[in-house]
């Protein structure tokens, strides 16, 4: 089963910017989309972003968008979300997914096991 590992976390003032990295490995096909959750004390996890094998396909939560961007390097398997104009509101737990499409993502029909997560702590 793939097996993600997730990095880059941190506390960060309000405003502030930090760049999420996520390495997947025991990926048996190609062309698999990848994404990343949140969960927040007290809520459910949600999508936060996701991206296409391509990257021509992206989806970004409302609250995200203009915010925050995905990308990622297919040939190292590895996806980054660049987060600026951080809010408060945006700490959480992030966890990195792998799905067959971006639409499998986002209805969490997931092809890995979760990862430790990495911590993102906005001070207001």
């Amino acid at each position: 089963q793939v097996q993600v590992v997730e990095s880059g976390g941190g506390l960060v003032q309000a405003g502030g910017s930090l760049r999420l990295s996520c390495t997947a490995s025991g990926l048996t096909v190609a062309g698999y989309a990848m994404g990343w959750f949140r969960q927040a004390p007290g809520k459910e996890r949600e999508v936060v972003s996701c991206i296409s094998w391509s990257g021509l396909t992206t989806f970004y939560a409302d609250s995200v968008k203009g915010r925050f961007t995905i990308s990622r390097d297919s040939a190292k398997n590895t996806m980054y979300l660049q987060m600026n104009s951080l809010k408060p509101e945006d700490t959480a737990m992030y966890y990195c997914a792998t799905g067959a499409t971006t639409e499998h993502i986002k209805l969490k029909r997931l092809d890995n096991q979760w990862g430790q997560g990495t911590q993102v702590i906005v001070s207001s």
